[in-house]
């Protein structure tokens, strides 16, 4: 899986594997969680917006970025982390690509929030992490794109997501834990040369 496709192609939509992510993530998310739906499009269309960044790892990330979410889907949700439950059942069921896993398993800093509901040693264990450029530019895609799936400033939406959840809370402790990172990584994606916002 993965690594089908040229960066200089014109559309990742295009691409087999892509739109099997996309169809996936639609068939758990569209009807149950529509909002969750429409983030995850926004997400997905924004990996596919920078595949010229990406080269030949443009698909993978892709695919990834389109069922970063599936985890919150009711039939799949297990363990308490959106990320590790949609990771595994990724794995188990729909025998995707290993870095696609591990990108779903690890997508915005989620090992920290596993971590605060002791699952952290499990989704490490189960996916080790993917860093570097791949881990950079899901950060990018997930954290700009607000939960409507429309483009948002990356400190819009790390206060969308604070002013989402109760204070005090695990997502909300984890969030602002992990800020700065996310910061980071998006910076990193926006700063490439060959970078355009869309």
């Amino acid at each position: 899986m993965g690594r089908v496709v040229s960066s200089k192609d014109a559309s990742l939509s295009s691409v087999e594997h892509v739109l099997w992510a996309r169809d996936l993530a639609k068939e758990l998310l569209a009807d149950v969680l529509p909002r969750r739906w429409a983030h995850s499009q926004g997400v997905g269309l924004k990996a596919e917006s920078i595949a010229n960044l990406l080269g030949e790892d443009a698909v993978t990330v892709a695919c990834a970025a389109w069922l970063h979410d599936i985890g919150y889907s009711p039939g799949l949700v297990r363990s308490g982390s959106h990320a590790l439950d949609g990771a595994r059942y990724l794995r188990d069921v729909a025998h995707a690509d290993d870095v696609i896993c591990r990108l779903v398993a690890h997508h915005s800093y989620a090992v920290v929030e596993a971590g605060r509901r002791g699952l952290a040693e499990e989704l490490e264990n189960e996916f080790p992490a993917v860093d570097g450029l791949l881990a950079d530019a899901m950060v990018f895609c997930d954290m700009t794109t607000s939960p409507d799936g429309v483009p948002m400033d990356v400190e819009k939406r790390l206060q969308e997501i604070a002013e989402r959840y109760e204070p005090g809370s695990i997502v909300a402790d984890s969030i602002a834990e992990v800020g700065p990172r996310i910061v980071h990584s998006v910076r990193v994606i926006t700063g490439m040369p060959g970078f355009r916002a869309g």
